[in-house]
């Protein structure tokens, strides 16, 4: 496959990525709960792992030999819901029971009730350690599917996080892919303060090469060097990759961007107005 895409599949991403935006925030405007900042800053990660990268089957969602994906910050299950909507797992419509007591999308998400969803997941840093022993699993039976999982900045304070960083190093995972959603806020800013700062883990790519992984740095929000980066993993014989993708908290809409106070606010009707505007504006 060409490392390159063409110009239609970037206009359909992009295009993929505005319409999980509106998703996201119409979704979270309706149930009157949801995060919004985390998953707004994932979109374009998460639409070109299912329109693009990952080898799946919609209509056989627990295909033995398909490709996983473990959204280890689950409180952003609200994007992988959007995106596997479009994908064909199940209606769009669905979406209006999002967060509902008998709903099938729960605040977070439960691989037991929802088809396409790989690993139950919500407890931040216990993510990474599933798609690890999954990835592992499937070395261990010669399997030749990959793994992908997106972490958060925040959720990388967890020890359990390097834990399973370094036994992934050690079994030489090249099956899997981590991908850090790099935003650079939490949910209160950082080191437990109520004003915005920035991540003071300086050089997670320094940190993670130390660990023995092969470290690519993207832009995530731009889906061409999203897909080089997969791509470029593919390449890599020995040891595991994990992409650092470079992204906005609340990506697409000017009054969320960067805003810590977005990480799980829901939009009036009058703020749901001008986002979707603004998102639309945009494409």
């Amino acid at each position: 496959m060409s490392m390159l895409l063409n110009q239609e599949r970037v206009s359909m991403l992009k295009q993929r990525a505005s319409e999980t935006r509106k998703l996201i925030l119409k979704t979270v405007h309706h149930a009157g709960a949801g995060h919004v900042g985390g998953p707004m800053s994932a979109v374009e990660v998460l639409v070109s792992l299912y329109f693009e990268e990952m080898n799946i089957n919609t209509a056989e969602p627990h295909w033995v030999d398909r490709d996983r994906f473990v959204l280890s910050k689950g409180h952003s299950a609200i994007a992988l819901y959007s995106v596997l909507a479009q994908r064909g797992y199940f209606p769009t419509d669905e979406l209006n029971t999002f967060d509902e007591i008998d709903s099938r999308l729960q605040g977070h998400p439960d691989m037991k009730i929802l088809p396409g969803v790989d690993m139950s997941t919500g407890s931040l840093g216990q993510g990474i350690s599933a798609a690890v022993g999954i990835a592992l699993g499937g070395k261990l039976n010669n399997k030749t599917f990959r793994t992908y999982c997106m972490i958060g900045d925040g959720e990388s304070q967890e020890g359990q996080v390097w834990e399973a960083a370094d036994v992934a190093s050690k079994y030489q995972l090249d099956n899997l892919v981590v991908i850090m959603d790099y935003n650079k806020l939490q949910q209160y800013g950082w080191a437990g303060t109520i004003t915005e700062r920035e991540n003071p883990a300086l050089s997670p790519e320094k940190r993670w090469e130390a660990f023995g992984w092969n470290v690519i740095s993207v832009d995530g929000h731009d889906v061409e060097q999203i897909n080089r980066a997969f791509k470029e993993a593919k390449q890599i014989k020995g040891k595991p990759t994990i992409i650092i993708a470079n992204t906005i908290k609340g990506k697409g809409v000017s009054f969320m961007e960067n805003s810590y106070s977005w990480h799980a606010r829901v939009p009036n009707d009058k703020e749901l107005e001008a986002a979707i505007t603004e998102i639309e504006m945009g494409v």
